[in-house]
């Protein structure tokens, strides 16, 4: 198969989303396909697919937007005819994407992977979190379906109207992220010795990841384990605030690859408080590296986690209930809990995700034609309706 991605992140970029892009591109091609990624003109990264502009989000100039290129692509894909398609952003570019191929009539599939209805709020734009669920929702039902990491999502966003909606999970790489890449000597210049307790958090160093409560569980371990070390792997708009609040924690900044997976395994306990994930792939990078976390049961937690057995869940968003169990936790024998979490992570890699997300765009290029679908006038086939 010839696939398009549509994108505002990918790879070099310290996300979930790009993770898990760069994975599915590079699984399909292991597999004989040829991928094509469209992506934002800043993103550094190793694509010759095409680039186009895009703007930062305010506040948070990492996150990118790409402009609507409905014009661009529709020529681009009409010399060079992809048979399936995949959005992955749900921002202008890719609405356009989702235009230009219902023009040409090739399927074309979304993905909904990040909670922007709850970004917005979170950066103090509380007035349009019901806008923004009602334009993901026009964008995602103009595809042929929206896949999604998590059931639990689909079952939300199937109460909100969303249409065609398609499971695929996620995985892990159990080979970079293992418990034998443990460092005494990075465990040292943290302060911490073979025997002391090391708790991490990785992920975006932003509001909507809920950092008072990391750093909040972090002060009440501290009083129960005076010797506790704190790290912080990750960067965001929120990151110089914190080194000057709390400049006895440690923080690494953006890390990838060895190194990151080198961190992962050198700490004891991950605690992980976000509320607005669609899954959470630090989740299962700490779970395979060994780690025992701490998280919200819903998303990757609730899963892949058997509290008390491979790591610990408490109530989604209860806050006293969550500072109660990291200190537990802390205080607990995580020996056990630390290698099943392991054992448990090795059930889900990405070689199964691939192969599954292979046969679904399989089945997308045999439905034709596609719901919606329309003639180069842009009328729609299936209704009637037009479609702007």
């Amino acid at each position: 198969m010839k696939i398009t991605f549509v994108t505002d992140t990918y790879s070099p970029q310290a996300n979930g989303v790009a993770t898990t892009l760069e994975r599915l591109v590079n699984g399909l091609r292991d597999r004989g396909h040829t991928v094509d990624v469209v992506r934002p003109a800043v993103l550094a990264c190793d694509e010759e697919g095409l680039q186009v502009p895009s703007i930062g989000l305010p506040g948070y100039r990492e996150v990118r937007f790409g402009f609507p290129m409905k014009m661009v692509l529709q020529a681009r894909w009409s010399k060079n005819r992809p048979d399936v398609i995949y959005v992955a952003t749900e921002t202008p570019l890719g609405a356009s994407a989702l235009s230009a191929a219902r023009v040409l009539g090739i399927p074309a599939a979304s993905g909904f992977h990040t909670n922007f209805q709850q970004y917005v709020a979170h950066y103090r734009l509380p007035l349009l979190e019901k806008a923004t669920m009602s334009y993901l929702r026009r964008v995602h039902n103009r595809s042929v379906c929206t896949f999604v990491p998590s059931r639990e999502v689909i079952d939300q966003l199937d109460a909100r109207g969303f249409e065609n909606l398609q499971l695929l999970p996620k995985g892990v790489d159990t080979r970079l992220f293992h418990p034998k890449k443990r460092s005494l000597t990075l465990r040292q210049s943290w302060g911490a010795g073979a025997g002391g307790l090391v708790g991490i958090y990785v992920g975006r160093i932003a509001a909507e990841k809920n950092l008072p409560l990391v750093v909040e569980a972090f002060r009440e371990i501290q009083k129960k384990i005076p010797d506790f070390k704190g790290v912080f792997v990750g960067d965001g708009p929120r990151l110089e605030e914190m080194k000057r609040e709390h400049p006895d924690f440690i923080y690494t900044g953006v890390l990838r690859g060895e190194t990151l997976a080198e961190h992962y395994a050198s700490a004891d306990l991950f605690l992980f408080p976000s509320i607005t994930e669609t899954f959470g792939n630090v989740t299962l990078e700490a779970m395979s590296s060994g780690l025992a976390v701490v998280a919200y049961d819903y998303a990757a937690a609730r899963q892949h986690i058997r509290h008390g057995s491979n790591g610990f869940v408490v109530p989604f968003d209860d806050r006293a209930k969550y500072l109660a169990l990291a200190v537990e936790a802390a205080r607990h024998d995580l020996t056990a809990i630390r290698e099943e979490a392991r054992a448990s992570a090795r059930k889900v890699r990405w070689k199964k995700v691939v192969k599954r997300f292979e046969a679904q765009l399989h089945g997308l290029v045999a439905r034709r034609p596609f719901a919606g679908e329309e003639t180069e006038s842009g009328r729609a086939v299936s209704d009637g309706s037009l479609i702007p």
